[in-house]
């Protein structure tokens, strides 16, 4: 029996999101917007559902009068991308 994907992770954008966090200690907004061209908005909604699911910390401040949030990939999100993409090579294996 195949082990499911994690319906979470398995959201282009926000697997996106996981795999750039992966690399890095954290990264900003800007930064993540950039890098997968997303629409501020549509980042936002897939940033608050990575963070409900304790995928990863979210932390709004200001840099001068300007916010600035900044995401890092938790312990719990770690794992859950790993096991991702441990299920998704077994699926490759076929």
């Amino acid at each position: 029996m195949m082990k499911e994907l994690d319906p979470l992770l398995h959201s282009q954008l926000r697997l996106a999101v996981m795999s750039i966090l992966m690399n890095v200690d954290e990264a900003d907004f800007v930064y993540l917007k950039e890098k997968t061209d997303a629409t501020a908005g549509n980042l936002s909604v897939q940033i608050d559902k990575l963070s409900s699911a304790g995928y990863i910390s979210v932390e709004k401040g200001f840099v001068g009068k300007k916010t600035r949030t900044v995401c890092q990939v938790t312990e719990k999100g770690r794992k859950a991308f790993e096991e991702y993409v441990e299920t998704l090579k077994e699926y490759l294996n076929l």
